[in-house]
């Protein structure tokens, strides 16, 4: 077999059903959700999290830093001694989403959450997310939503949106 052939895979179709979803696995970024007691003061009570959505621990570990904007795939395999090969892998075996397509999809849903319950400007959307720059950021949300993300904004945004929850 020739040194081609081998370097050369052919496309991964997933066979099964995956165990999760993105959104069974997102974890918010939220600690806390306003609510109104019955003089109509707000207040904010604690927002109760799992921070380990599928119990394996280096895939929950992964899920957490995607949530905390620490998006450094690179970084990650070296704490756990993994090559890239190996979260694509798991991403794919958990999710039947290539792990590209996974991260994507996670972090466009941690942009809205974003967006919509919070006053942050862009540039900081962009900074907790990870995505980095103002720059950057926009052109990944266009990419992925066909929007600005000022566009987005005002598409997710309902009335009192905005404080609903507190990071």
């Amino acid at each position: 077999m020739s040194y081609y052939s081998w370097s050369r895979r052919p496309p991964r179709k997933y066979q099964g059903q995956p165990q999760w979803t993105v959104d069974d696995l997102y974890i918010s970024p939220f600690t806390a959700k306003r609510r109104y007691d019955e003089d109509g003061e707000a207040h904010y009570e604690p927002i109760a999290r799992n921070l380990n959505p599928t119990g394996v621990k280096v895939m929950d570990h992964f899920l957490r830093r995607l949530t905390e904007g620490k998006d450094v795939q690179m970084e990650f395999c070296k704490i756990y001694g993994l090559r890239t090969e190996d979260i694509d892998s798991l991403v794919f075996v958990l999710t039947g989403m290539k792990a590209q397509d996974f991260r994507t999809a996670y972090l466009l849903r941690l942009a809205d959450d974003y967006l919509r319950y919070t006053d942050m400007t862009i540039k900081e959307v962009a900074r907790r997310t990870g995505l980095g720059s103002h720059t950057n950021f926009c052109v990944f949300i266009r990419r992925g939503r066909t929007q600005t993300p000022k566009e987005r904004r005002m598409i997710l945004r309902q009335k009192h949106d905005a404080g609903r929850f507190k990071l």
